[in-house]
């Protein structure tokens, strides 16, 4: 879904709402949101932020969840669709943080760090990037902290340490969700690159999405709420995914999974 953005000077108005669309979409963090409490830890503190991400609900979420500046001291200032909108608007705007999905429209997450380079290299005014993604793939935790992003948490984050993430990140701090750091540590621990897996390759983004949580024991519901798509959509993911692997069924499809580790 790539829909239309605010651009720089502010969000959308439907961001800022309580409305019941703004708190469904909080939903995508799971766990308890306590935005609205967060105390001393943002008293005082300020940062501005941009959001970068296909979904539309899924940003009115997190501005519904974050974005309450009086509270949360964040300040979301633009928000971006796809890569060409991104590097517009991140360059228009100048955040301190930026929140960026991994898989975008335009060429990714990945496309999105390149095109701004300068801008994180920037010694006065730096802009630092902060992965928020579904993922916890590895290649796509790696593939963005090569990139030069300071940190990558994925979207079970609760409010209230995305903020804090959104601090940290602002004042040069890395910042991993737990189960990730331990990625980036193999990646750059050693000096041999990742081998190529031809059969891998061969899949979408999307479809190597979808792999990781049909081979998870998900069910097709779960992982089109997850993603933010239709049943069907997913169903014809999994029916591309088999048709590329030449596997026949979910229970071989998981046994691919495991056995190359990406379960």
């Amino acid at each position: 879904m790539n829909d239309g953005t605010q651009n720089a000077g502010g969000t959308s108005g439907a961001g800022g709402g309580p409305g019941a669309e703004g708190t469904g979409a909080a939903g995508a963090f799971n766990g308890p949101t306590d935005s609205g409490t967060n105390g001393p830890e943002s008293a005082g503190r300020h940062a501005r932020v941009v959001l970068v991400d296909d979904h539309r609900m899924f940003r009115t979420g997190v501005q519904a969840e974050i974005g309450q500046t009086e509270t949360t001291g964040v300040e979301v200032v633009g928000e971006a669709a796809d890569v060409d909108q991104a590097v517009t608007v991140i360059t228009a705007t100048r955040p301190e943080v930026v929140l960026l999905d991994v898989h975008l429209p335009g060429g990714g997450g990945v496309e999105v760090l390149r095109r701004c380079a300068p801008l994180m290299a920037d010694q006065e005014q730096p802009v630092r990037f902060l992965a928020l993604s579904v993922s916890d793939a590895a290649e796509d935790v790696i593939g963005v902290i090569r990139g030069g992003a300071r940190g990558y948490v994925t979207k079970t984050i609760t409010g209230t340490d995305l903020i804090n993430a959104v601090f940290r990140v602002k004042e040069g701090d890395a910042v991993f969700s737990p189960r990730l750091a331990g990625f980036v540590l193999d990646a750059f621990a050693s000096t041999d690159a990742p081998p190529v897996d031809e059969d891998l390759d061969r899949l979408t983004q999307r479809e190597r999405e979808v792999l990781r949580l049909i081979a998870r024991g998900y069910a097709y519901k779960e992982i089109a709420k997850q993603l933010f798509i239709s049943v069907k959509t997913v169903e014809s993911h999994v029916s591309a995914v088999l048709r590329k692997l030449q596997l026949s069924n979910r229970h071989e499809l998981t046994r691919w999974a495991t056995a190359r580790r990406l379960v």
